[in-house]
């Protein structure tokens, strides 16, 4: 049972990276998602991908909050040159080999730019 938990994070951590090497469509037939009124709250548009997206606050709150684990799925030299605080190194070819470290009880929070 633990192989396949296992199994599922590595492939949701693949379509998160997958989504970090493509560029950002929105699917255009795909309806955005308005949670309550239209006034109150921004309408999250649906990507083809699957993949949510999360902003710069949105990523401060949860980081904030010790909800979010930060990858960063560039090479070393873009790390050296400049990174989120606290954001673990992890290659994109290393993913499935280090998937061990990721965390179970957070939100996992990849990025390559």
């Amino acid at each position: 049972m633990r192989i396949h938990g296992l199994l599922a994070l590595v492939v949701l951590i693949a379509v998160a990276l997958a989504a970090c090497n493509s560029t950002d469509r929105s699917a255009s037939s795909l309806p955005a998602v308005n949670k309550g009124d239209a006034k109150a709250q921004p309408k999250e548009t649906a990507h083809a991908d699957g993949v949510r997206r999360i902003t710069v606050n949105e990523l401060q709150d949860l980081i904030a909050q010790n909800q979010a684990f930060v990858v960063d799925v560039r090479n070393q030299p873009a790390f050296d040159q400049g990174h989120i605080r606290g954001a673990k190194l992890i290659p994109t070819n290393e993913v499935a080999n280090r998937a061990g470290e990721l965390p179970h009880d957070k939100t996992i929070v990849t990025y390559c730019s």
